[in-house]
């Protein structure tokens, strides 16, 4: 499930008032300052949260000020100022713009500095360093989660599995026997080294924030144990070629090489090395090489998906060519059918009606009425059949005969437990096959409303009859046997039902009756109207 809107406000104001509950609750506030004090600083501290996503810049510079004011009075509520503070800051460089980003980024830094300086201590060159990454850090990252890297299609993760195999067998094979070297338990080594190795697995779909991460990996080797710093130099480098295939950008390509740059410096340089153009100019060269590697990747890539992308395109138009050269062939059709068949059939018609008028009665004049008749049902059924060469959607309604699927649908209605009364006039035969299609589906869609609404047991009465301009349909329910809930509705087949009986010049109309049932009522004209 996605937190969306307020949940995710209130969650984020409770996690900020916890936070700050579990690092100063137990200490107390600070010395000087009653307990009594600890709730309310922790919601001054904490509930701000919950305005973050809106307001970020300025929460952000209310959690500055806050922290110089706890760390003022000696509060232990500083600490939660300043998690919170680079929190804030994040979230300013993901969703602000980029003029908030500085503003917030010098309130932090000077927040930072003022929280590290102690009193009668002079504040070094290191200490202005942290206070600068300490916000810094989160700022990149805010900024970096806009967006830089697209989302992966393919969902193959067979590239995954073997980063992450091949990073896990070159740290835990290069480092193991220098696990015991480090001031840190061996089991935290090992840990680190695994999930070093296994972040590469990730490294496509996160490819910032595993170069980070290894960057992390790359200091805390060349501080604690720096016989494994060659090694996850190397997992920095696998790192950054990747970051250089997937985000396209040169901006954070540019700032990604600066920062190996600085990575592969700390690992290589070492005091009293002799720092030459010549060594400078190699590191940089040693740099450059996975990323010159994964642009070229990237751009290998790019060039397949586009040639993907172009192919699905031209089987999208080719297919779209053949559906208007087939509908073109049926228009073509239809107009030599109509300019053919109908002018003969209309022709027989207008002659036969002639010598009938001429005709004494008896067979001759019955035999005369019947062709004339009969041509008149082959010229509706035509038209009927010209529009379907002219649109194959409603292929559907021509392909059994009317009769039968309103026969069928009072049948299948019955077995699901509605007591159906179908009354079918043998003269409707007689009207156009377009208006009985028409009607057909009217039925079916008419008793599906009945079993929705009313449920099984209801008693429904089907009428398909001739009327004097055409069809008449009526279906009629009585009341529901049983008290049910209604069924959600999308209102579309009512909709349907009356774009179908327009289109063919007919009217529809549905509501209760009388006796506190459902009436649908609907006339199709034996002859096409306007539409």
């Amino acid at each position: 499930m996605r937190w969306r809107g307020m949940p995710l406000d209130i969650l984020l104001a409770v996690s900020g008032i916890g936070l700050d509950l579990l690092l100063s609750g137990k200490a107390g506030l600070a010395q000087g300052l009653p307990e009594v004090m600890v709730l309310p600083f922790a919601i001054l501290v904490g509930a701000p949260m919950g305005l973050v996503r809106k307001w970020p810049l300025p929460i952000s510079l209310y959690l500055s000020a806050f922290l110089v004011f706890t760390d003022q009075i000696g509060a232990f509520t500083s600490n939660t100022a300043q998690i919170l503070l680079c929190v804030a800051v994040g979230v300013v460089a993901h969703r602000s713009g980029w003029r908030a980003i500085p503003i917030a980024l010098v309130a932090a830094v000077a927040a930072t500095a003022f929280n590290m300086a102690d009193p009668g201590l002079a504040f070094t060159a290191n200490s202005w360093i942290y206070s600068v990454l300490v916000p810094g850090f989160p700022a990149v990252v805010g900024a970096y989660l806009r967006g830089p890297a697209g989302r992966l299609e393919e969902g193959d993760i067979t590239p995954d599995i073997l980063l992450a195999g091949g990073g896990v067998a070159d740290t835990v094979l290069s480092t193991w026997t220098t696990w015991h070297s480090s001031s840190l338990p061996v089991w935290v080594v090992g840990m680190f080294a695994v999930f070093g190795g296994l972040s590469l697995g990730v490294a496509r779909r996160l490819p910032g924030m595993v170069f980070l991460f290894q960057g992390a990996l790359l200091f805390a080797a060349d501080t604690y144990l720096q016989e494994v710093a060659n090694t996850c130099l190397i997992l920095t480098l696998i790192a950054l070629g990747v970051f250089a295939m997937r985000v396209a950008s040169w901006i954070w390509t540019a700032a990604a090489y600066f920062a190996g740059c600085l990575l592969a410096a700390v690992a290589v340089v070492e005091p009293g090395t002799e720092v030459t153009p010549f060594r400078t100019a190699v590191l940089m060269a040693l740099v450059a090489t996975p990323i010159a590697i994964g642009r070229y990747l990237g751009a290998r890539q790019a060039a397949a998906a586009a040639e993907r992308l172009r192919s699905s395109q031209s089987a999208r138009l080719a297919v779209a060519q053949v559906r208007a050269d087939q509908l073109a062939e049926r228009e073509r059709i239809a107009r030599e059918v109509h300019d053919i068949v109908a002018h003969h059939v209309g022709a027989m018609v207008l002659r036969a009606s002639a010598a009938r008028y001429a005709a004494p009665d008896g067979p001759v004049a019955d035999a005369l009425s019947d062709i004339r008749d009969t041509g008149h049902q082959v010229l509706e059924d035509l038209r009927g059949l010209l529009d379907l060469l002219r649109d194959p959607d409603r292929q559907p309604d021509l392909l059994a005969d009317p009769a039968d699927v309103v026969r069928e649908a009072a049948e299948r209605m019955s077995a699901a437990g509605l007591l159906v009364d179908l009354e079918l006039d043998p003269a409707s035969d007689g009207a156009p096959l377009v208006a009985r299609a028409s009607a057909a589906r009217i039925v079916q869609e008419g008793l599906t409303n009945v079993l929705k609404h009313a449920g099984p047991g209801t008693k429904v009465r089907v009428s398909v009859a001739t009327a004097d301009d055409g069809l008449a349909i009526e279906i009629r329910n009585g009341r529901p046997p049983t008290v049910m809930d209604r069924l959600p509705s999308s209102g579309q087949g009512l909709a349907g039902m009356r774009e179908r009986v327009k289109a063919l010049g007919g009217t529809l109309r549905a509501g209760p009756d009388e006796d506190g049932g459902w009436l649908l009522a609907a006339s199709l004209p034996a002859a096409r109207g306007s539409a």
